[in-house]
């Protein structure tokens, strides 16, 4: 039997109680690696810890609102009284914002996707950052959109958060290469997630790609060996 490409990495993920970072959650307890775990619901967590045993693995569950910046600030050094490093770190949370022209926007919805979007992850590097460097192999990877290359209308404010993570973790990747952080970002195909059925509540979901079908990408930029940075990769369904 292989050995699991991932035993021993410690990965937080967000966004993990459903969808695509739920799918994450399962296939990198399989592959080995010591997980912790980040959603705004305590119930969406603990559904996903029974997957996670089911496979072996084992998860630190962290109940936190990404809209609670001084909750995020203290989130690394939490987890550094647990764990020696961080070697993954996967932003995967995000919210839709609605879908309306950009002059219908209010100050409110715009300020709430840039929370989430934007500013939740620049705090979540920021805060594990120390952790990241105590690693062999650090490694972020940031979730991104295609509608930041495919300018849809109505999608204005998704679009501009995503846009902007995009062009922070371009920053960050070559803020740090002279060090064994790795910055990489990931675009999903359409997959079938909440998110997705808002946006398109006519969709088959059975037409589009299962969150369980895409995680190759993200174990390959995860592993220790991977060495790529700032780049943009699709994550194809297997």
């Amino acid at each position: 039997m292989a050995e699991p490409r991932l035993k021993g990495r410690v990965a937080v993920i967000t966004g993990a109680s459903r969808g695509i970072g739920a799918a994450l959650a399962r296939r990198f307890a399989a592959e080995g690696a010591q997980l912790v775990l980040i959603s705004r619901t305590t119930g969406g967590l603990e559904d996903i810890d029974d997957q996670v045993k089911a496979r072996g693995g084992q998860a630190v569950l962290v109940p936190l609102d990404l809209k609670d910046g001084a909750a995020i600030d203290r989130l690394g050094p939490a987890l550094g009284q647990r764990f020696d490093r961080v070697d993954v770190f996967i932003g995967n949370a995000a919210v839709l914002g609605s879908l309306r022209p950009l002059a219908h926007y209010t100050p409110e919805l715009w300020r709430e996707a840039f929370d989430v979007n934007v500013e939740a992850n620049w705090r979540l590097m920021r805060t594990l950052e120390p952790l990241l460097r105590r690693s062999e192999a650090g490694r972020v990877i940031l979730v991104t959109s295609r509608i930041t290359q495919s300018f849809r209308p109505y999608w204005g404010l998704y679009a501009a958060t995503k846009a902007a993570l995009e062009g922070m973790a371009r920053c960050y990747a070559n803020e740090l290469k002279q060090t064994r952080i790795t910055v990489n970002l990931v675009d999903p195909p359409a997959t079938a997630t909440r998110m997705r059925a808002e946006a398109f509540p006519g969709e088959d979901p059975a037409s589009i790609a299962q969150p369980d079908t895409i995680t190759e990408t993200f174990v390959r930029l995860a592993e220790a060996s991977s060495t790529t940075t700032g780049e943009r990769f699709s994550a194809d369904p297997a």
